[in-house]
């Protein structure tokens, strides 16, 4: 009896178990049929399914002939565009790119390859290539087995800024789009768009150099500059002894140098959104900055290329913080000043200036490049922050404005009327 029990017990546990086998599989089927409606039925498509239960529907309860007529239509005309999207993608796509930087205002030449990999023949479909906001599309032929597809593609880089190429899908569908079937390959490329520079003079004008460079008006007791004979004071070293002005004028002289000091320029370039007229203007400006730190790096110097980092929502004055370019390398640069917007969630200029003082001491020369809405007192606010042997020059975008220059014991005002502006306004003596 135990036995018997024992038996009829596992048979019943048995049948619990395939029943439950047998849902999970039913469950698997209906999700898989309804994950591949959900990719593969449109908008158009799901119109037609519904007049086909609708018609069916109407149909048996009604016996109406026009949905009878509905429902058969619908029916053939879903079953003549099924053959459309059945069987498995089996491409193999590539996108080269003849470059990934260029000037804003260039095109990008690239070459799509759609490659049949598949031992059957492949369906026509479209390659959708996502560029940035916009979406180019390439028609792609019906394939043998190996064989390829190749196009040309233009790539339009009109605006300075950071264009992502990708993730590429490839789709397949009925001519009257009903069905639909893509799919997705993950490679994403990035293009650099430069903003346009002009070739500036050298800025050695106003500048602190190093060894070869010009002198400071600092004089201390040892350097490489010399200035003047002094007489001796308690402390100095006797290294410094001017023999023979010792002899000539009976009393202990020693030599008085000038200070050399290392070139460092500081481009800071305000973000602020409600400084700037349009975009053109803040364009114009980045311009600028970008033109006057590549001239930096190109002459070998320090060149420190600083902007607002930006303040959370919720951030008050203790989240301020600034960000720097790299100035490594000109392409390094230029990459950083493609990647850099106007937005409202900045510092104003006046405490990035001062930030930037504060975190790079021994600047030699600041520019603070803006736009036209920036009043002229807070840049002289701005120039302040900085340390007063820092030569400040403020570069104002003003659009179809006429240049000019304007000097002030704080700063030089300089107005931007166009970017070519820039190298004449600098030989005429921006810099002191």
């Amino acid at each position: 009896m135990t036995r018997l029990d024992t038996t009829q017990g596992g048979a019943v546990r048995g049948a619990v178990s395939g029943v439950r086998r047998t849902l999970r599989r039913v469950m698997g089927a209906v999700r898989s049929a309804a994950g591949w409606v959900r990719d593969t039925v449109t908008a158009a498509g799901a119109l037609v399914v519904l007049a086909l239960v609708f018609g069916v529907a109407a149909g048996l309860a009604f016996g109406w002939v026009e949905a009878w007529a509905a429902a058969v239509i619908s029916l053939a005309l879903l079953v003549l565009c099924t053959p459309f999207v059945l069987g498995a993608h089996d491409y193999r796509i590539g996108l080269a790119l003849d470059r990934d930087r260029v000037v804003a205002g260039s095109e990008i030449s690239a070459t799509l390859d759609v490659r049949n990999d598949g031992a059957r023949l492949s369906l026509p479909g479209v390659v959708d290539v996502p560029v940035g906001e916009g979406l180019i599309e390439a028609h792609v032929p019906l394939l043998r087995p190996g064989a390829h597809h190749r196009e040309d593609l233009v790539i339009a880089a009109h605006r300075r800024g950071v264009i992502d190429v990708g993730p590429m899908t490839i789709s397949r569908g009925d001519p009257i789009g009903l069905l639909h079937r893509e799919l997705s390959w993950p490679d994403v490329q990035r293009i650099h768009v430069h903003p346009v520079t002009v070739r500036i003079p050298s800025t050695a004008a106003g500048l602190i150099r190093d060894l070869e460079g010009t002198p400071s008006t600092t004089l201390i007791d040892s350097d490489l500059s010399f200035h003047a004979v002094r007489e001796y004071v308690t402390g100095d070293s006797q290294r410094h002894v001017h023999w023979k002005s010792t002899a000539k004028t009976g009393r202990l002289m020693v030599r008085q140098y000038e200070e050399s000091r290392h070139a460092r320029i500081a481009v800071v370039l305000d973000l602020a959104a409600d400084s700037y007229d349009d975009d053109d203007e803040f364009e114009n400006t980045v311009s600028a900055a970008a033109s006057l730190a590549l001239q930096g790096v190109f002459e070998g110097r320090d060149v420190l290329f600083a902007v607002s980092g930006v303040v959370p929502e919720s951030g008050g004055t203790a989240t301020q913080s600034i960000r720097t370019l790299s100035t490594l390398t000109p392409r390094a640069l230029l990459d950083g000043t493609s990647t850099v917007n106007r937005t409202d969630d900045v510092m104003r200029l006046e405490a990035v200036t001062a930030l930037t003082a504060q975190a790079y001491p021994d600047l030699s020369i600041a520019f603070l490049l803006t736009g036209s809405l920036m009043p002229v007192d807070r840049l002289r606010h701005a120039a302040v922050r900085l340390p007063a042997a820092v030569e400040a020059v403020a570069v104002r975008s003003e659009l179809g404005a006429e240049p000019t220059l304007r000097n002030a014991r704080e700063l030089s005002v300089l107005t931007l009327g166009a970017l070519g502006d820039l190298p004449q306004m600098l030989a005429r003596g921006a810099l002191r």
